[in-house]
């Protein structure tokens, strides 16, 4: 198995309601966001939660990964009682990762911890996973004092220890950004703090890791970080995926400290695709090409060349649908093909929407349909709305519905809906076919 997502999560301890005592309330965006991922992770329901603190074991050249079954946690140093955290470690993924770090020859491993408890860099995030979601196993790995290259290796082997055992894995890369953003703060201002939160924010949002690895060290220094090692030890876990899809969730400062929440999750080879192939055209201008021989397409399943299908794609914003184009039967020489071309239709030529912009690129959500091929049936007894799509003929008129469509509860509104879109009357006669899709979303 491997890692199934991962977020950037701050960890105020002014974000639990039992330390904020209705402070919390001036972030409450930053809140809002770490509970939607909290549901988020519920409804992914991974075996295993990899938190990466600043605040744990730190060792100058050593990486401390939880050692023993189970460890506590409260904010009793933070003037509170009764706020308690119990994880339960996972101890096989920790002696995974402990041996392959050996094997490389790497600084990291369970010795020389000396305090056991759960930090705030891992019960703030914790606290909103629990609400939603309690049945995992943790696994705290600490920052050490080694370079930038160094926790970028070190999520390597994560990665490298996660796929080598059957789990499901979800990584909290932990940390605040700047903390000089204020002269009124309790850490003062300095004008680096401010590049360094915008910058880092774009990296993140983008998914750019290259360019979180090789940010200026005088920069973060100045800047009073604590999260950028998570980052790149969260970078490093993703250095041999291709698909990952970033989405900044927020961002706010009131305190003169940054908290930046970034959801990262790992597409499928079909919506990655699409989603290359309209940033590609939006923001160069240039049409996006993936020849079989390319490197490009050596990232891509063979079927997805050596096959031909109908294929939509459809771009979701905020919950809403921004655009969806596709093809009932194929028009082009394989699916990858098809695949581009309606990526880019459905982002800049659907007539219901503008043409989506640079902006809007980073905060797409992409769902792609591979259609079979189409079967006549004689009536509507021989559809389900969750399992087949429909499409209805009159003449030269044709309209499609896809199957399993929120709203879309009978096979009524399924065949109604699918006839208003090709203008066709619910009173004259009309050919059905029915069709099953493989979806990615």
């Amino acid at each position: 198995m491997s890692i199934i997502s991962a977020y950037v999560m701050p960890h105020p301890p002014l974000a639990v309601p039992e330390v904020g005592g209705g402070k919390e309330e001036v972030i409450a965006e930053t809140i809002q966001a770490m509970d939607e991922i909290g549901a988020e992770i519920a409804r992914l329901k991974p075996e295993t939660i990899i938190f990466i603190t600043p605040h744990g074991n730190v060792f100058r050249d050593y990486f401390h990964i939880s050692q023993g079954e189970k460890a506590e946690g409260n904010f009793a140093r933070f003037g509170v009682m009764g706020a308690n955290y119990t994880a339960e470690y996972d101890t096989e993924l920790t002696s995974e990762i402990s041996r392959v770090a050996k094997v490389a020859n790497f600084p990291a491993g369970t010795e020389g911890e000396a305090d056991p408890s759960l930090d705030h860099g891992v019960i703030v995030p914790m606290h909103y996973i629990n609400r939603h979601f309690c049945d995992y196993k943790t696994v705290r790995v600490s920052l050490s004092g080694l370079d930038s290259a160094a926790h970028f290796k070190m999520g390597e082997l994560l990665a490298e220890a996660i796929g080598n055992i059957e789990r499901r894995v979800v990584v909290i890369a932990s940390g605040d950004l700047s903390h000089k953003l204020s002269e009124s703060g309790p850490y003062g201002y300095a004008p680096e703090g401010v590049v360094f939160d915008r910058d880092i924010m774009k990296f993140l949002g983008e998914g750019d890791f290259d360019s979180i690895k090789t940010m200026d060290s005088g920069l973060r220094e100045k800047a009073a970080e604590c999260g950028y090692g998570s980052f790149v030890m969260l970078a490093g876990c993703f250095a041999k995926y291709d698909n990952i899809s970033a989405k900044q969730l927020s961002y706010e400062c009131p305190f003169g400290v940054g908290y930046g929440v970034v959801s990262f999750a790992i597409e499928d080879s079909f919506r990655a695709l699409a989603r290359r192939s309209l940033e590609y055209r939006v923001k160069t201008g240039k049409d996006f090409s993936t020849p079989p021989s390319s490197t490009e397409a050596a990232k891509l399943p063979p079927q997805m060349f050596l096959q031909k299908a109908g294929a939509f794609v459809s771009l979701h914003m905020n919950g809403q649908l921004r655009g969806c184009i596709g093809t009932i039967a194929p028009t082009t020489n394989s699916i990858a093909e098809e695949i581009i071309q309606n990526a880019v239709s459905a982002g800049l030529y659907d007539s219901r929407f503008p043409p989506v912009d640079k902006s809007e690129l980073p905060h797409l959500v992409y769902k792609v349909d591979i259609l079979d091929e189409p079967e006549d049936i004689p009536s509507t007894e021989s559809l389900n709305v969750k399992q087949y799509g429909v499409i209805v003929t009159s003449g030269f008129k044709r309209g499609l519905l896809l199957p399993n469509l929120d709203g879309v509860d009978s096979v009524e509104m399924q065949v109604a809906i699918a006839c208003q879109k090709a203008g066709i009357s619910l009173n004259e006669s009309f050919a059905l076919q029915r069709f099953k899709v493989t979806r990615y979303e």
